[in-house]
């Protein structure tokens, strides 16, 4: 297979950025997206010229680092896949890719396809964790949760934080993601402690760092490789309009 590919160059933070034309060919159907940009890199290392910068790690679609948006969608084309786990087969021999980064206030460009995520760490660091008490673990039948709760729980604590969602968003909200953690701990007896506090800190995190308000498209839900569902956001204003009616 070939490509054509227009794929978004930009030195650094502060640089002009624009699209630059590369062709590929040789390229197997089975190969993974990522594979793909690494075999654009062999050819570009060969001929003395600079790579292209991405993020990857566990490239299973575990991590959601691989934030690369194609053809105008974030993970491109394929609904609730991450990049690494697009493969080339699922595109046309001789089709033109346009490969960009996320964008998003929150997210700035480092180099080429590489942002800055740490925005999504710091709503984490904000209020995504629990108390734990000191000393002997308490025996876990002690602990007694609904299998529909665990479950559920368990369904939104799935949410990688790639930052998709973010992408996909005309406001570049959060919500999704935030909304996913806050469920999470609020269904189960572990994340009781802050229960009130940690989604009043972390909305305000999050509008600190300069996401946007949830207009409810749905956009978000439909590019999540791990399907988290939008009843977390309406999950997650409950719990906001609750702590704030005990605080007033």
């Amino acid at each position: 297979m070939k490509f054509t590919l227009k794929i978004w160059r930009q030195e650094s933070p502060k640089a002009k950025g624009k699209l630059e034309t590369f062709n590929l060919t040789d390229v197997s159907e089975d190969m993974s997206f990522l594979e793909m940009l690494d075999m654009l890199n062999e050819q570009l290392v060969t001929e003395g010229k600079r790579v292209v910068e991405f993020d990857h790690d566990c490239r299973e679609g575990i991590c959601g680092q691989c934030s690369l948006v194609i053809n105008g969608q974030a993970h491109g084309h394929n609904k609730h896949y991450t990049t690494c786990q697009t493969h080339m087969r699922s595109f046309k021999d001789g089709d033109t890719l346009f490969i960009e980064p996320f964008r998003a206030k929150p997210f700035p460009i480092i180099r080429d396809l590489k942002v800055d995520r740490s925005s999504l760490d710091k709503i984490i660091q904000a209020g995504g964790y629990i108390s734990a008490f000191t000393g002997m673990a308490p025996e876990a039948n002690t602990i007694n949760i609904h299998h529909e709760v665990s479950e559920s729980a368990f369904d939104s604590a799935a949410c990688i934080g790639c930052g998709a969602c973010v992408a996909t968003c005309k406001n570049s909200s959060a919500a999704l993601f935030m909304s996913a953690k806050v469920a999470h701990l609020a269904k189960l007896p572990q994340g009781q402690v802050e229960r009130q506090e940690r989604v009043i800190w972390m909305v305000n995190e999050h509008d600190e760092q300069g996401f946007g308000s949830c207009t409810h498209t749905g956009a978000c839900a439909m590019v999540c490789p791990q399907e988290v569902q939008l009843i977390d956001i309406a999950h997650m204003n409950f719990e906001y309009n609750r702590a704030m009616a005990k605080t007033m």
